[in-house]
């Protein structure tokens, strides 16, 4: 069986002298591809480097994580600029996130819809990180929906309805991750109501690590192991997850 991890960090310094190992471990448990998410110019370099050393097998995005986004937004985008021909696959990870305040929620807004026009000029999908901002983020997608946004919700924990009300202002996938495997994790039911063919995987590396391995750090060799939760919540076989899945990732990041 074959699987993509579509959201993972194997830049991160969690890996730091273990990075080589960890991707082996990757591909021998069948994930075939480690799409890199960006997060900002403190941490690029580092994420390019590994990517270029493992050609074929990480793909990076390019873009500001919302976490990231300051006063000084307009020159982390600027920065990025110079990675855009590195044969990136989306534009991400952008979105919104109040969680810790709201301090920079207007620069937020701002630095998002610079990079989903960013995302239309360049012809890519968008990697969506979006936290405790719903209702901004929906204003914003429908307000450019005219750009014909596609793209995926990174660590999707809503419900089936938000789901679908998305997916009235682009073509929408959701990330699943090991959020699923929580005890009490609404995801498990509202996952049976969103369909396969919108679905692909993602570790979020080196954290949210999945059952039953919370407490350890997370890697893309744990891709089975959603996959098996998801393929038991939807009452299929780990087969169909593993085929229609890596699709879905092989068409929205052309990969």
């Amino acid at each position: 069986m074959e699987f993509i991890d579509t959201h993972t960090h194997n830049y991160d310094e969690a890996y730091s002298g273990a990075e080589e190992e960890v991707i082996s471990r990757a591909v021998a448990a069948g994930v075939s591809t480690l799409v890199q998410a960006d997060v900002d110019s403190s941490e690029r370099e580092r994420m390019f480097t590994l990517v270029r050393k493992h050609p074929g097998v990480l793909r990076a995005m390019l873009g500001l994580y919302p976490g990231s986004v300051s006063r000084n937004w307009k020159e982390e985008i600027d920065a990025m600029l110079a990675y855009k021909d590195e044969g990136i696959v989306a534009v991400g990870e952008i979105g919104l996130d109040y969680h810790y305040g709201a301090e920079f929620k207007e620069e937020q807004k701002e630095a998002f819809r610079v990079q989903l026009e960013l995302a239309h000029e360049w012809n890519l999908p968008v990697n969506i990180h979006l936290r405790e901002a719903t209702e901004d983020f929906l204003a914003i997608i429908k307000d450019c929906k005219n750009l014909g946004l596609r793209g995926n919700i990174h660590a999707f924990s809503g419900s089936a309805e938000l789901f679908r009300q998305i997916c009235r202002y682009g073509e929408w996938y959701v990330g699943i991750g090991g959020v699923l495997t929580f005890r009490k994790a609404s995801l498990a039911d509202s996952v049976r109501d969103i369909p396969l063919e919108r679905i692909v995987l993602e570790t979020d590396s080196p954290y949210l690590t999945p059952t039953p391995h919370r407490g350890e750090r997370n890697e893309s060799s744990y891709i089975p192991v959603i996959a098996e939760f998801l393929a038991g919540r939807k009452g299929i076989g780990i087969g169909e997850v593993a085929r229609t899945t890596t699709a879905n990732a092989k068409y929205l990041f052309s990969l």
